[in-house]
């Protein structure tokens, strides 16, 4: 039971993006704002990145990047994941008030991360004097299922902490933070994850995407994909200027050639001086093949 208590003392701190020592630098008010919402859903290198930018113009240009990267459809004006994002803050707010703002509670913050639940189970509990109510969220689109439960009788639902998660939500939660299948449609489909390696002796970059889930167009006998490559590259130190690598590569190879690849691999070298990064590494695939996202920690 000390275990699990533990572990949801964790799962609420990544949720709240507050288990993190980077967060006493002084921000100009827009920064601000947008750091004490936006953290909810940053990924732990990104809350280090935005601490480490050292001035309210570099924080701006994080800002609109970070809101660009999400956006499942980049090439119309709207972003419906930050739309959506700031809705679900609303609807919280609205939704779940006890005593704090909504979002900052347990059934705000999944909510936001992932919508409405599929199934809803709810109960009063009036044999355990202990607890109030039951409360149960199941998403069968992201194969978990969260319990809560009301200790004092007043509508005010904590994650339980003894046994209130069932399935993967934590990896459900990593690729919403990214993006991935934040909402009930098919851009979540196409997510395809890629492995990443850093080769000290040769100081490259290795990146493999499996072959399978891609789609290709047919053209003069090969089979032909494009993609592009968006490296966003941080030093791990205050201060540190953002560096942007764009580069656009083909691939092309026999139907026969791609029955036998598992993988297609791509190698890229950066003029980097010694120490440590982090690098945004954005991947959009042509045609129809969507876009993937991580961010890695790297030593050079």
């Amino acid at each position: 039971m000390r275990f699990m208590r533990i572990l949801f003392v964790f799962l609420l701190a990544l949720m709240a993006g507050c288990g993190t020592s980077y967060q006493q630098m002084k921000f100009d008010p827009v920064s601000e704002d947008f750091y004490e919402e936006a953290r909810l859903i940053m990924t732990g290198e990104e809350r280090k990145i935005f601490n480490h930018l050292p001035d309210k113009e570099s924080r701006e240009e994080f800002i609109q990047e970070f809101w660009k990267k999400r956006d499942p459809t980049p090439e119309t004006e709207e972003n419906e994941f930050k739309e959506e994002f700031y809705e679900r803050i609303e609807y919280a707010n609205e939704r779940f008030k006890e005593g704090i703002a909504g979002w900052k509670t347990d059934r705000g913050r999944i909510y936001i991360h992932f919508g409405f639940p599929d199934k809803i189970e709810h109960m009063p509990m009036t044999n355990y004097p202990d607890v109030r109510g039951y409360l149960l969220w199941v998403y069968y689109r992201y194969n978990f299922a969260v319990e809560f439960i009301d200790k004092r009788g007043d509508n005010s639902y904590e994650l339980n902490p003894y046994s209130g998660i069932y399935g993967n939500l934590f990896q459900a939660m990593e690729m919403a933070k990214f993006g991935i299948a934040y909402s009930n449609d098919e851009i979540g489909s196409k997510y395809i994850d890629f492995k990443l390696h850093f080769d000290r002796r040769k100081e490259q970059l290795d990146i493999s995407i499996p072959v399978k889930g891609l789609a290709f167009v047919e053209e003069d006998g090969l089979l032909k994909a494009e993609f592009e490559f968006q490296f966003y590259v941080y030093a791990d130190k205050k201060g540190a200027q953002k560096q942007t690598f764009i580069e656009t590569r083909q691939f092309e190879a026999t139907e026969k050639e791609l029955v036998d690849m598992e993988e297609i691999n791509f190698t890229f070298t950066f003029d980097l001086k010694h120490g440590k990064y982090f690098f945004d590494v954005l991947i959009i695939g042509k045609p129809d093949i969507g876009r993937t996202r991580k961010i890695f920690s790297i030593r050079i």
